[in-house]
């Protein structure tokens, strides 16, 4: 991941301010526009809770703010369309992945797919029919179709090979460059290197430097 310019004038991308549920925190953090911050610690350590007290998919106190606009002054829906989660296994709700797209966002889409060694015949065939991988990967291109400004990814490389692997980290690095911001959870540290500028651990449902 290239040097991290933190761009300090315009203020933090993404505020936590005492972020707490009956299952993690509180957490307190503060990432910037264009920065990817890796989150390692042991599987339930509290990793996924984090991204979902985030995303508002669980019910919480404290205070999450994009861009300075609080989440709790901002209609969930809209929240989740800026601040775009993506599970470890991802689900599907139609049959095929080109039914997840509105037509105008379909050719965004098509100029997604080669980056991360997808073919577009992929989009036609049934969801069930496409490998564990293709899956993964299509999930990432649904997310960033969105266009967020906040990316919560749970394990996006878990179900990939070495090779497509790179191409994820490839891409995620070019779109943190261009603004994106990122929270990266990943059970390997050596992943969290390369990815990350910010490396924190999850200890006892809390974030601490590792």
């Amino acid at each position: 991941m290239p040097d991290h310019d933190p761009l300090s004038t315009r203020g933090p991308r993404l505020e936590l301010d005492a972020l707490v549920s009956a299952h993690g925190g509180p957490f307190d953090l503060q990432v910037e526009p264009g920065e990817c911050v890796a989150i390692v610690g042991r599987s339930g350590s509290g990793k996924s809770v984090l991204l979902r007290l985030i995303a508002d998919l669980d019910p919480h106190d404290g205070e999450v703010r994009l861009d300075g606009l609080a989440r709790s002054s901002c209609p969930a829906p809209n929240w989740r369309r800026r601040v775009v989660y993506q599970a470890a296994e991802p689900a599907w709700w139609a049959a095929t992945a080109r039914a997840h797209f509105p037509s105008a966002g379909v050719p965004a889409v098509l100029a997604l797919l080669p980056g991360l060694g997808l073919e577009s015949p992929l989009l036609d065939i049934d969801i069930a029919r496409l490998s564990t991988g293709e899956r993964q990967r299509m999930a990432l291109v649904r997310s960033l179709a969105c266009e967020p400004r906040v990316l919560l990814l749970d394990e996006p490389t878990a179900a990939l090979d070495q090779a497509s692997t790179l191409l994820v980290e490839a891409l995620l690095a070019a779109r943190v460059a261009a603004g994106l911001s990122i929270l990266f959870v990943t059970h390997s540290r050596e992943q969290a290197a390369r990815v990350g500028h910010r490396v924190l651990e999850v200890r006892d449902h809390r974030l601490h430097a590792p």
